[in-house]
């Protein structure tokens, strides 16, 4: 939901299931003043583990409709292993009218027939769990379809059983004190919305209907009325819904848009921020309708029930919070018995300014590891919401931008952090934005545009091969339009190429995987007066590696002091310092990534 991201590949396949195994009962030391007690036995498989979102749509279509399937993802499932990735989540593929593609959800117990069948994500699981990697599906509680049959229902009269499974206003009459030009523009038989909420999609967040002369709450689209959390019933049939696909095998559940679940019950407007969006509606904070403290309770209570079930389950949270303490909340703080997993987009996403800001990066890395009262890191930089990472830090300098995006691999992969990253990453697949309006098929782009173009540009189909349709159908008409540059970004072209984009994500997840200070090493950011240079260095005790990135245009000469010195490059995305053998006046190259085990 948008809110407002080397070992021989041949050898290290053969190796997997050793390695998988190995550090599965590798010991998980803390990090930086972390007080996490993980040990050999019961350090679970998400702790330190790279998760790669997939875009069912946008995957691998096995049908030739244009449009992709839960088929072609497990046909795709020996590349997502070699990757090294060890879940993946993918974005709703329940059945929808697809009004936000998948996001509007009509039935959380089965598949949409564009994607499959449940036997085909029964399938999908089972080949996951041959080839090591785990399943996590998109679960969405705020709101659901207008088509559900719950909605049906709620909305053909106040006395059916599920009318207070949403939640349902009167309105003031328009003529009331106060009311705004704004909300009279929304009147329906002389009411008008009770507040100023505005729909995060455009328009009021409250609409009309006839048939029980109410208006619903809906945050997002109108297609999208939010259920009422503060009906236990709701909360029940939503637990039932989780447990149908923990009971399936699933690994757990990315949690949409959870911070928005309950509203103000006394419907407070909303604080105006000043201007208009790219819809035309005042700018609002979120105080009323997000981050309420009542939602901890319903995720304790989540957690208490995912936790009855064996292997670790996991609850990732799409969390876009202001600061580290309100993540601390989404983990429990000190109980640490909320989510296992919040998103931190605090150091991945900068609204409109991302840059490579090494102080920055220094400070929230830092303070991500030592004010969660030791809760993992979850970090991110790219996902289906918002132009990709590529571009957001790249378009400062494109001449460099390749470079640019591996040095925000090897952040992400290189940090006591589990990895989030997004299908297409690895190669460097980049936002691809309609020009036309009539092309978009984005319902926000379609409203806000030409301010707003929408989130087609970051999904658009994958890239396996230079010929037709990339290898993504074989059917010319794909749902999105190919990236022009699809011929030479693809998988088929980048493995053959040393230096690639994807061959540099493979390195990283190997080395994360095999070296056991990048796996479960403390952190010791090194340095810290450089406003050019982000370093760091990992140790176990007996093993160190020291990561070194240059977050400018300028080469950057550096001396670190870590143990005596001595250097053996593991990785490096410039050939000059592939024989680099010592931490002391190295001279990094413009964006340049330097991985090194020290003695």
């Amino acid at each position: 939901m948008a809110s407002h991201f080397k070992m021989r590949p041949g050898l290290f396949r053969a190796a997997l299931p050793l390695i998988t195994a190995a550090f599965a009962l590798s010991t998980a030391l803390p990090t930086l003043a972390q007080t996490s007690k993980s040990t050999a036995s019961d350090a679970p498989w998400w702790k330190h583990a790279v998760v790669y979102e997939i875009y069912p749509r946008s995957y691998q279509d096995s049908n030739g409709d244009g449009v992709g399937d839960l088929n072609g993802i497990t046909q795709r499932m020996g590349y997502i292993e070699h990757l090294g990735v060890d879940a993946i989540w993918i974005a709703p593929m329940y059945p929808s009218p697809q009004v936000d593609f998948g996001y509007d959800i009509s039935d959380y117990e089965s598949v949409d027939p564009q994607y499959g069948t449940v036997a085909d994500m029964e399938k999908l699981i089972a080949a996951g769990k041959e080839h090591h990697v785990r399943v996590l599906l998109d679960m969405v509680l705020n709101h659901t379809s207008d088509k559900h049959q719950w909605f049906i229902d709620a909305a053909s009269s106040r006395n059916n059983p599920k009318h207070n499974w949403y939640v349902w206003n009167d309105g003031i009459n328009a003529n009331a004190p106060g009311v705004t030009a704004y909300q009279k523009r929304f009147e329906h038989e002389g009411k008008v919305p009770p507040n100023n909420w505005v729909s995060g999609f455009g328009g009021s967040a409250w609409e009309w209907v006839p048939s029980v002369h109410q208006f619903y709450y809906h945050m997002f689209y109108k297609q999208q009325p939010d259920l009422n959390w503060r009906n236990p019933e709701v909360e029940k049939a939503c637990f039932d819904a989780m447990r149908f696909w923990l009971d399936k095998g699933v690994a757990g559940f990315r949690l949409d848009a959870i911070p928005t679940l309950f509203e103000d019950p006394q419907l407070r407007n909303n604080p105006e921020k000043g201007g208009i969006n790219a819809q035309g509606d005042p700018n609002l904070s979120d105080e009323y309708v997000s981050n309420l403290p009542e939602v901890h309770d319903v995720i304790r209570r989540m957690r208490s029930m995912v936790e009855k079930y064996p292997g670790n389950r996991v609850l990732i949270g799409e969390t876009y919070l202001p600061n580290t303490a309100e993540l601390d909340k989404w983990y429990g703080g000190t109980a640490q018995n909320e989510l296992q997993l919040p998103m931190d987009m605090l150091l991945g996403f900068h609204g409109d300014h991302d840059k490579l800001d090494v102080s920055g990066f220094r400070d929230h890395i830092t303070e991500a590891l030592t004010q969660t009262h030791g809760g993992q890191p979850l970090f991110v930089f790219d996902n289906h919401d918002n132009v990709r990472a590529i571009n957001r830090y790249g378009d400062v300098d494109p001449a460099h931008a390749g470079l640019i995006n591996k040095a925000l691999d090897t952040v992400l992969f290189t940090l006591p952090a589990t990895a989030l990253t997004y299908y297409g990453e690895e190669l460097g697949m980049v936002t691809t934005t309609p020009t036309r309006k009539e092309d978009v098929k984005d319902p926000i782009g379609i409203t806000g545009w030409p301010k707003e173009k929408g989130r087609d540009g970051e999904r658009t189909p994958m890239q396996w091969t230079p010929g037709p349709q990339a290898g993504f159908s074989t059917n010319p008409h794909t749902w999105l339009p190919l990236a022009p540059d699809y011929k030479t970004v693809n998988v088929e072209v980048e493995s053959k190429e040393p230096n690639s984009q994807l061959e540099w994500f493979k390195k990283l997840t190997m080395l994360r995987r095999e070296n056991p200070a990048l796996h479960s090493g403390k952190l010791t950011m090194l340095d810290t007066a450089s406003t050019s240079v982000l370093s760091y260095v990992r140790s176990t005790g007996s093993d160190s590696v020291v990561v070194a990135i240059n977050f400018t245009a300028q080469p950057q000469t550096i001396s670190l002091d870590v143990k005596s010195g001595k250097a053996h490059t593991l990785a490096t995305t410039d050939p000059s310092l592939t024989s680099t053998s010592s931490t002391k006046n190295l001279t990094l190259p413009p964006y340049t990534s330097w991985v090194a085990s020290v003695q």
